[in-house]
């Protein structure tokens, strides 16, 4: 969960009064999740993993599909800054995650384009439980893509594959032993 703090009214002085005007500020607190991005592609009928740029109209919007705070005045938005959004845009970047994948061996990509639909249908398929749609999107795909290849068929060697591996491993342990054979 991101904690984002929005200034309505900077510290300033009240000449009038002379006295000190105490800041106003919020704070929002967002969640970049599968629930959040079914909300914004509701509104905006596009795929939001696919988009390559958003608008910063769009952009707003998903922050407000993101917000978990309750009772958030709509004008507070308007006070989002671009630090906010550079923010934003990190913690939705962030793979959320210690999991990695080596490189595919077909080298190829799916070029599907992916909507929250196609999200619930993998969320499905795997049996992984409809809470996990209010984790970090990140970590929600990463989850996902564990299921994909830990379900996959164990791929077999080829007789070629198997023949360098002992070779590597046989030579690695000569130079261990320091032996010729």
């Amino acid at each position: 969960m991101l904690q984002l703090t929005v200034v309505i009214r900077p510290e300033g002085w009240d000449e009038e009064k002379e006295e000190f005007i105490e800041p106003e500020i919020r704070t929002l607190q967002l969640e970049h999740s599968l629930v959040s991005l079914s909300r914004w592609e509701s509104k905006w009928h596009t795929s939001f993993l696919a988009k390559k740029e958003l608008t910063v109209e769009e952009t707003i919007d998903y922050i407000k599909c993101m917000t978990l705070t309750k009772g958030v005045c709509p004008d507070i938005y308007s006070y989002i800054t671009n630090r906010h959004i550079n923010i934003v845009q990190d913690y939705i970047s962030d793979s959320m995650t210690a999991t990695t994948f080596g490189k595919s061996s077909t080298g190829t990509r799916n070029r599907d384009i992916i909507t929250s639909e196609i999200i619930y249908y993998w969320m499905i398929r795997f049996g992984i439980p409809f809470e996990c749609q209010k984790w970090h999107l990140n970590r929600l795909l990463t989850l996902i893509r564990v299921c994909n290849v830990k379900s996959q068929p164990v791929k077999k060697k080829s007789l070629g594959e198997i023949m360098r591996n002992n070779a590597a491993l046989n030579a690695e342990r000569r130079k261990q032993l320091n032996t010729k054979g």
